[in-house]
């Protein structure tokens, strides 16, 4: 049976956490395995929000390819490249803007996310909007279909995000009477909540991340700062698993049962103090990202992930080009 073409992307914010890791990285090590995937480094998405500072841009994509190699994703079963090495795709954004309503995009639950994350006064946040930001979900949907993509891997609370996608497929469809594009499918992926070691999300901009590139020592330490159970101050206070909403969730996450049963048994006893419960948790979770670390240190310099980007990029950029000369076809524009 032939395998069906699957695209993701992620943004190049510097070094990854263990939420992305989880999250995304993860799941495409193991799609990877079932589909034809396309895996890319959406800068251009980054500076949609952060255009006004692009001095580390260029190391945050080298970063975030080690990431991803070191996560397991092969480049010799996947495609990994860079959006903005592929133009292709921005002439593409330009056709299908044609097709799309304004007011498809001004409704987008993706632009709505977006909006937030300039600030948090609505109104201000409004004022920030840009034209490319705008567009937002016309280029998402460009870099779906450059690659004729079927399915998007996505969490419960992205499915509506594909829906504008899928609108523009079937409208350049029927205008130009052909079913040259697909209509996407989201592809349900298991996404785990992962707090940042103060209970916020684990985000970098608020610096309660764990990074993949983090040494043990540096893990260590930012577990033993994990909030705990904020009833049991004493080490003989027993508590309960279910109120450390911080460390305990990380156990869930990275524990056996055997493992979680006597960390249970052994807080509600007063058997084992926070700090000791926590030292445990962070050998736990260096053992699990053990390998992944070795992985990443063995990047000796950045030409090795520049090999790696290079060919992937020469292999996305054959495919898109096909597709932008089926899509100029069907709309009567000539190759000149």
């Amino acid at each position: 049976m032939k395998k069906k073409r699957l695209l993701s992307g992620i943004r190049p914010t510097g070094s990854l956490h263990i939420g992305h890791y989880l999250g995304v990285l993860c799941n495409w090590a193991k799609l990877q395995n079932e589909h034809e995937c396309f895996y890319f480094i959406a800068d251009w998405h980054t500076l949609t929000t952060k255009y006004k500072d692009t001095s580390e841009l260029q190391s945050d994509i080298l970063e975030v390819a080690k990431d991803i190699l070191s996560s397991g994703v092969d480049p010799n079963k996947s495609t990994i490249y860079v959006q903005s090495a592929i133009p292709e795709v921005a002439e593409l954004h330009l056709l299908l803007s044609m097709v799309t309503y304004q007011n498809w995009v001004e409704r987008d639950p993706t632009l709505k996310d977006m909006v937030r994350m300039l600030a948090e006064d609505e109104e201000k946040a409004k004022e920030e909007v840009t034209y490319g930001l705008l567009g937002y979900v016309v280029l998402q949907t460009s870099d779906i279909l450059s690659v004729l993509g079927e399915l998007v891997p996505v969490g419960k609370d992205q499915v509506a995000h594909l829906e504008l996608s899928r609108d523009i497929a079937r409208r350049f469809n029927h205008i130009y009477k052909t079913n040259l594009l697909p209509e996407p499918k989201s592809l349900l992926t298991e996404t785990p909540s992962v707090p940042g070691v103060d209970g916020r999300k684990m985000s970098k901009s608020y610096g309660n991340d764990i990074k993949l590139e983090d040494s043990e020592e540096v893990a260590s330490k930012k577990v033993l700062q994990m909030i705990t159970d904020p009833k049991k101050i004493k080490r003989t206070d027993p508590g309960n698993p279910e109120d450390c909403q911080v460390a305990y969730k990380h156990y869930e996450i990275f524990a056996d049962k055997k493992t979680l049963d006597v960390v249970q048994d052994e807080c509600k006893t007063a058997k084992i103090g926070c700090v000791d419960c926590k030292k445990r948790l962070a050998g736990i979770m260096n053992s699990y990202f053990h390998e992944i670390r070795e992985r990443r240190v063995s990047f000796k310099n950045d030409k090795d992930i520049l090999e790696i980007l290079d060919a992937g990029n020469k292999k996305a950029r054959q495919v898109v080009r096909h597709t932008l000369e089926q899509v100029r076809d069907a709309m009567k524009l000539k190759t000149w």
